[in-house]
């Protein structure tokens, strides 16, 4: 038996609990005054009531409304509302502590227990106190409702425990009833204090004698006629009634302190206590036996409570309270084509998932009397010997291995005997043969249907499961990975990294797994490459895959889905856990924890549209689009943060979100038709700009005639050469009386008459008079002048100096037809001409990303090694040369022309000659002046909002908080050094705001540089400029790659080094961004620790030739082959090992070097000599040196020491760039970045601004 604690929390001392019946809520009432509401499930704190003056002690929900009671040090008795959260009312009348108080499940009835002796019953409805219990004479600790029964139980420190009969209590409270002659009578008898205390309504039915000292807890049992009794005598008393006595049954001894509460178990045969000796005890309840102890070093215990529907219990101790269940509550079950073999009442069961027909096939092993067996925890089947593997945590770990009827009937048959053994897991791996984990003794047992051992294997790593794989294959799960070993070559397959795997879920076809951990899964192929990874905040129950390749999993509260490629999301809600065990079409199959095979409806319409889009099924997409109802505002979102909102388009309704999407996607038309329905200025503002960005010269004609933007539409008219709507738009100046605009046309058009008659008109006679006399308008002139009163000597200059040229716009020489842009002609698609289809095969390849392109950059040829100076002679046993020594759219629906040439034509555009228009603009004007003035609210600066809006340390330096930046990378990366980072924080600092001079003695203005300068949305959006991205990095990525190749590795050094350093200041916007972004960090770290060990390598070459360096020699050239690098690069490190190798001697050695570098499949000149190298170290399969070095025993290389450190071994890592080292190293600078502190603990570093 397992306490299995799910919830806990720190805080004072916990003095009472209790369990909401529906909700996962809980209420903890404090001894600091203080009433806590939490979300068990969630692991939140919801709410937190604080009116109580001194310690509340009592504390329980209503069993069907929404609320609760509680009691306290203050002589109150309070409820509360849960859905506001306050106190409904306050019942006063008790005189001392109140210690315990409870609903009734019937009667809107509370009970309350006090230290004034006495216990109270109150109807909450009315507020009033409806019966007073005396009889006790000191302190009651304890009083409770029966469950169905018109009784109640006290406990109370004078060492009796007391029933009370409250049935004439229902009978006077009972709707309709009348007081009863004989009922009239006794209270005249017993007179007005009978009244006060209830005599006649309550009455002691047994007094229960029995405790030597206090009794502080009593209970019923749920449905038998049994009470449960502890107190400060240590002991805990069961005790049988019926209708005419009490008696004690029996008494658990164990306790060495006081107790203060027990339970009855709702489901079993268990009786639970706590005391203030640190434990809760179980206890069986037929035997009286202890079962179970559980024991907390420092927290004394002191109340003890049962959900009143699940299996799950809590007790409040001194430093808060836990909530945890006894024993397993997820059946074993195994699945098998349209079968479902499952463990329920002790028996196993077959579900057809076809006929839906479910029967006991034959019973297994049950509990001995008194003892405890606890439930089997997994299933294995064989259906080909038509057995069944069951392990469960009995004696540490023991395994089960049952036959099952060959032709099964519908009955339950008789089970043969059980072929057991010990073993935490038990997994078939052939048809006769099934695998067992030794987990003390790490190792794996092959055994036979007879349960005998045929084959032990012993395990290099510290395995915590195993689980079944393809083939002779097995899953080792560690507590960091997984590894996929084959059992035949006892070799490891392959590994990926996972923290502790709890169940792993196979696809039907066996191409792909899921590895389920508490809080996350991860998928990957048979072969353990990664696909994705999920992260749940709540618990992960179980998962199956679905018959298009999406995993289906449960949490607490919901059924989820997650795509191959990472998207995941919500499919429905649950109210209680239950088990995947199948998934077929909108059906899943799944067991509850009672055992019962459900099918739970669900509508997998949305993961089937995701997936579609994935694989560019867009037959599919429409498919679902034009048979579903697949709407809401997180599918559009998902199609705009994907780059589909032409696909969103089909989903929204409202004009707003149209006009955005379209906008976005380029479909101006229906950008166009939804501006119309808008019909507001700010809309035609946007759609006039992004018509002009794309060439849609007509539209964004007709977005600034609906706005009346008369300039913009004669500049537009200008630089078109349409002089008859510029023409058009002079008229329409002279009609709005505009002189500004009528001159600009004037300009525009050439006409030197109109500007003359138009500055003429506003009174600047001196600019009419020039503008007349410069272009030969003699009589117009001389009739300015005297109109203006000027007398012909007194103008100077008048005339030019020299020939005055007209100014006139450019003609255009031809006028096409249709002024906008050329767009390229896109066929039609299956999304009626919105979407286009496109090259399916086009784009990125599946799994690879711009870092692994590089990766592979130098893989189709092979260096023929002369910058590394690898000597490739035909002489096997010429001197090794100094390797690594070298120097070196057409159409629209709709076009309105509000300038045509037909007469009246100005009417389309809002302009009558009676004026309407000049008093529509002036009665604007005139409201505009009578408005009065708002003060603006203040924002917040432009660095505060880069420092809300992103929790990245770059954005935090760009912000100026080198502080907080500085706590970040503490805590995400742990670095310990800043010195190496100070000229980046400055460099960030500084390319994120400009300086702009402006008037003498002024101070300069500070612009603070955008990230995204255009995007026009609120300043929650706002991110400042970066200077370290990834293309950047990728490009630095291709120099060190090129050094490396040229064998300048002190230079490849610094580039690597320095890539490293800036790649934590990296920001990106997608996950498979941030997934580059790591790789470019394990990239970096290899090449640095290779590039290390081949400087040392150098430098023992040139030292004093003795045995121990040139062992040192052949050690370095070995290691440097097991750093990860590029396949070019991991050639010629082989060819350097194989070389130094044969060079010293060490012919085994280098025969290994040489059969690695065939693998790798290099040139064939290179290939056949490695082959000759082959043949030549098989014949002498030597070492002469006693190297270091192990190839088929897996390592790591030590970043400081250069050696390796075997799987098993003990070893720290740098937070930052994951190197290892041994751990003598350990709280020492790293000697890769030179920043993080080796060992430390950290989160990880982020790149990505949003949850990654």
């Amino acid at each position: 038996m397992q306490m299995l604690t799910k919830f806990e929390t720190k805080s004072s001392r916990v003095k009472g609990v209790a369990f909401h019946p529906k909700r996962p809520w809980i209420l903890a009432s404090l001894h600091n005054g203080s009433i806590q509401l939490w979300d068990y499930r969630m692991g939140t704190l919801l709410d937190r009531f604080e009116e109580h003056e001194g310690p509340v002690r009592g504390i329980s929900f209503h069993p069907s409304q929404d609320i609760f009671v509680s009691g306290g040090d203050d002589y109150k008795v309070k409820v509360w509302d849960c859905r506001t959260r306050r106190c409904m009312f306050t019942l006063q009348g008790h005189l001392d502590y109140v210690r315990t108080v409870y609903f009734h499940l019937e009667q809107p009835w509370i009970i309350s227990a006090s230290d004034d002796q006495t216990i109270r019953i109150w109807n909450w409805q009315s507020r009033q106190c409806i019966a007073v219990l005396t009889g006790h004479n000191h302190y009651v600790m304890c009083a409770q409702f029966h469950p169905t029964d018109d009784l109640v139980v006290s406990a109370c420190l004078d060492q009796t425990v007391r029933v009370w009969d409250i049935s004439g209590l229902r009978r006077k409270n009972a709707a309709g009833a009348q007081q009863s002659i004989s009922d009239s009578m006794s209270a005249q008898r017993m007179g007005s204090q009978s009244d006060f205390f209830n005599v006649t309504d309550v009455m002691v039915k047994f007094v229960l004698e029995g405790h030597t000292r206090g009794v502080n807890w009593a209970t019923f049992h749920p449905t038998m006629p049994l009470i449960l009794s502890c107190g400060d005598d240590r002991q805990v008393k069961i005790w049988r009634m019926n209708d005419s006595r009490a008696w004690e049954v029996d008494t658990c001894r164990g306790h060495y302190n006081n107790v203060n509460s027990a339970i009855f178990h709702p489901k079993r045969e268990f009786i639970l206590s706590d005391a203030e000796d640190k434990t809760i005890r179980v206890w069986d309840t037929t035997r009286r036996t202890l079962l179970q102890t559980f024991r907390r070093d420092q927290d004394r215990f002191w109340c003890l409570n049962a959900h009143p529907e699940l299996n799950l219990f809590a007790a409040g101790h001194d430093n808060g309270l836990i909530v945890f269940k006894l024993e397993r509550e997820r059946p074993a079950a195994a699945i098998h084509q349209n079968t479902l073999l499952y463990v329920k009442e002790s028996q196993i069961r077959l579900h057809d998932f076809t006929s839906a027909n479910d029967a006991p096939m034959i019973p297994i092993r049950t509990a001995p009397a008194g003892q405890y067996l606890p439930p089997p925890r997994t299933m294995s089947f064989n259906p080909t010997e038509k057995a069944v593997l069951l392990t469960s945590d009995v004696e540490g770990g023991s395994y089960e291995l049952y036959s099952l009827p060959r032709q099964f009937s519908g009955q339950v048959s008789e089970a043969g005997q059980a072929r057991r053994g010990t073993g935490s897991c038990a997994i078939w791996t052939g048809r006769n043969r099934f695998a067992v984990l030794d987990k003390a003794a790490q190792q794996v047992l092959i055994k036979d249907l007879s349960n005998q051992t045929t084959k032990t294997i012993k395990l290099q790593m510290a395995v915590e499961a195993i689980f079944n794989a393809p083939g002779s294959q097995i899953l080792l799960a560690t507590a960091t990975s997984v590894v996929l070993f084959d059992l035949q070559t006892r070799q490891t397959v392959a590994e990926i990294n996972a923290p502790t795997v709890k169940y792993v879920a196979w696809s039907a076809d066996m191409s792909s797994v899921a590895l389920l951990c508490k809080h996350s899964i991860t998928l990957a192929s048979k072969q353990l490459e990664q696909h994705c990874q999920v992260h749940e905040t709540i618990r992960i129950k179980s998962a199956a895959w679905d018959e298009s390749g999406v995993l289906v999993y449960t949490t607490l509260n919901h059924i989820k889905f997650a795509l191959p490629k990472g998207d995941s999301g919500i499919i429905r809600t649950i109210e209680n856990p239950v088990y995947v065990v199948r998934v077929q079409g909108g059906n899943v199959h799944c067991l509850d924890r009672g055992g019962t095979v459900n099918v739970i409806k669900i509508d997998p319409t949305e993961y089937r549209f995701k997936l579609a889009l994935q694989n560019r099924n867009y037959e599919e997409v429409v498919s679902i689009i034009r048979n579903s109802n697949l709407v809401g505002q997180s599918i559009i979102a998902y199609l705009q943060k994907n780059g589909y909102p032409e696909i969103a388009l089909h989903f929204v309704r409202d004009d707003t979100a149209r006009f955005e999407l379209a906008l976005e996607c380029g479909n101006m038309d229906i950008a166009l038709e939804t501006a119309k329905a808008i019909d507001k200025p700010a809309y035609w503002e946007k759609f006039s700009q992004e018509a002009l960005r794309r060439g849609h010269i007509h539209m964004v004609e007709l977005a600034y005639q609906r706005t009346k933007a008369y300039d913009k539409l004669s500049f537009l008219y200008s630089i078109t050469g349409n002089i008859e709507k510029l023409a058009k738009m002079q008229k329409i100046s002279i009609m709005r009386n505009n002189p500004k605009s009528r001159l600009q046309d004037s300009l525009f058009l050439g006409d030197v008459e109109d500007r003359v008659r138009v500055l003429r008109e506003a009174g600047q006679h001196s600019l009419a008079y020039l503008t007349a006399k410069t272009h030969g308008l003699e009589s117009e002139a001389e009739s300015i002048r005297v109109a203006a009163g000027v007398e012909e000597t007194d103008i100077v200059n008048s005339t030019p100096a020299e020939t005055p040229v007209l100014l006139r716009p450019s003609i255009a020489i031809i006028r096409l037809p249709e002024l906008d842009w050329p767009q390229l002609n896109v066929s039609k698609s299956v999304f009626d001409g919105n979407f286009s289809l496109g090259d399916k095969n086009a784009g990125p390849r599946p799994g690879k990303s711009r870092v692994a392109d590089l990766a592979s950059a130098g893989v189709d040829g092979d260096d023929t090694g002369g910058a590394w100076d690898i000597d490739d002679g035909e002489n096997m046993d010429t001197d090794e040369a100094n390797a690594f020594g070298g120097t070196a759219a057409a159409g629209h629906a709709e076009q309105l022309d509000l300038l045509d040439e037909e007469p009246g034509a100005e009417g389309g555009w809002g302009i009558d000659d009676d004026g309407d228009l000049d008093a529509e603009i002036a009665a604007e004007a005139a409201a505009a002046a009578a408005a009065g003035f708002v003060a603006p609210q203040p924002g917040i600066s432009e660095l505060e909002a880069w420092s809300r809006n992103s929790p990245l340390a770059v954005d935090q330096i760009a912000a100026g908080n080198f502080e907080q930046a500085m706590e970040l990378l503490r805590d995400q990366a742990g670095i310990a050094s800043f010195d190496a980072l100070k000229p980046a924080f400055l460099e960030i600092y500084s390319a994120s705001r400009s300086v702009l001079t402006t008037a003498p003695f002024a101070a300069p203005s500070r612009i603070p540089l955008r990230r995204n300068p255009g995007d026009t949305s609120e300043s929650a959006q706002h991110l400042p400029a970066q200077i370290y991205n990834l293309p950047a990095s990728l490009e630095q990525l291709q120099h060190g790659y090129r050094a490396t190749t040229s064998a300048k590795f002190e230079e490849g050094l610094t580039l690597f080094k320095r890539l490293l350093l800036s790649l934590i200041f990296v920001s990106v916007d997608t996950v498979e961004d941030s997934n580059e972004v790591k790789q470019l960090l394990q990239i970096c770290r290899e090449y640095i620790v290779g590039i290390s060990i081949e400087l040392e390598r150098a430098t023992v070459a040139k030292e004093e030739p003795t045995e121990a360096n040139a062992t040192r020699l052949v050690e370095l050239a070995a290691y440097f082959t097991h750093c990860k690098l590029r396949a070019d690069h991991e050639k010629l490190a082989l060819r350097l090992a194989m070389n130094t190798a044969y060079k010293h001697k060490c012919f085994k050695a280098a025969g290994e070097f040489a059969q690695r570098l065939v693998d790798l499949v290099p040139a064939p000149q290179i290939a056949e000599k490695a082959r000759k190298m082959i043949t030549i170290c098989d014949r002498q399969s030597r070492d002469t040196l006693a190297i270091n070095y192990d190839a088929r025993n897996p390592f790591v290389i030590c970043a400081a020491s250069h050696a390796p450190i075997h799987r098993g071994e003990a070893a720290v890592n740098c937070p930052y760039c994951q190197a290892t080292y041994k751990p003598e190293y350990k709280d020492q600078l790293c000697r890769v970045c030179t920043i993080a502190q080796i060992g430390a603990k950290a989160t990880g570093i982020r790149s990505l601004a949003s949850a990654d």
